[in-house]
């Protein structure tokens, strides 16, 4: 906790990121309370300029609070990002994991699988992936988790290997323990600070992919996200520009507070910053 705290104040960006992010969690947490209207309920004339006297961030074009849209939003947003780049991380630790323990043929095939994922463009996979299974949070979760794993599994791969051979595991293997039990007890927990830094940005990378995917008209159509706002804006946005510009604005300071983070992370887990 003070290798946390003396880092987060020497690095005031990741502290600025990271009281934003919080706030904005609380937001999401809090969002039916503190929405001045149900985001697609319509409270008044469309394509109304954001005013301090009516609607402080406008309408949209059939007019919904574009604020209340807002706010509403974070919590689709954040939901599937967070929960999403969770499956990655399990998924990518497990086939790297296996890969950098067993070595061999096994190291082989599971790296053969993890290229193959890697030549494919990875949002084009996502968007046939949303497409075959119909729009959802659980498609979208699982078409992110899909496209996002195969970096977190060759890191997590180049550390068991780096880690396998240490002293303090060749002395586990020669007690007599199972390699799951010094998989878990032994290597992961001293391969875990990069992933956890590669996962944190994840989180910015879901986030765009999410919001990418609404653009595009294959989110949850029955719920609203950022990225479904910025789309239904985009057809008029010389008549009203508000209506995409201020979800924009959400998602640009969302990723930019995740970055921040996960940079600040790098310092506090990574060895070499530690010395310096």
């Amino acid at each position: 906790m003070i290798k946390l705290s003396k880092t987060l104040k020497n690095n005031r960006a990741a502290t600025v990121g990271l009281i934003g992010l919080l706030i904005l969690i609380l937001i999401a947490a809090f969002a039916p309370w503190i929405a001045p209207y149900d985001p697609w309920d319509l409270v008044g004339r469309p394509f109304a300029h954001p005013s301090f006297d009516s609607f402080i961030l406008g309408t949209d074009t059939l007019g919904r609070d574009v604020l209340s849209g807002i706010l509403f939003g974070a919590r689709i947003s954040l939901f599937i990002s967070l929960v999403a780049t969770i499956v990655s991380a399990i998924l990518g630790v497990t086939v790297g994991a296996i890969a950098g323990l067993c070595g061999g043929k096994i190291d082989t095939l599971l790296m053969s699988v993890t290229e193959f994922f890697q030549t494919i463009p990875s949002f084009f996979l996502a968007i046939l992936l949303v497409a075959i299974f119909q729009p959802s949070v659980a498609s979208i979760v699982f078409a992110i988790a899909i496209v996002t794993w195969p970096p977190i599994a060759r890191l997590t791969r180049a550390e068991f290997l780096a880690l396998r051979n240490r002293e303090y595991v060749l002395a586990a293997i020669s007690s007599g323990r199972s390699q799951l039990d010094i998989a878990l007890r032994e290597i992961l927990p001293n391969a875990l600070p990069p992933i956890i830094v590669m996962s944190s940005l994840g989180v910015a990378t879901s986030i765009l992919m999410e919001s990418a995917l609404s653009f595009l008209g294959l989110g949850d159509p029955n719920l609203i996200s950022w990225g479904y706002m910025i789309g239904a804006g985009r057809t008029v946005i010389r008549q009203a520009w508000w209506i995409s510009v201020f979800p924009g604005i959400a998602v640009v300071a969302t990723v930019l507070a995740v970055n921040t983070i996960g940079q600040g992370l790098n310092d506090i887990l990574d060895p070499k910053q530690s010395e310096g």
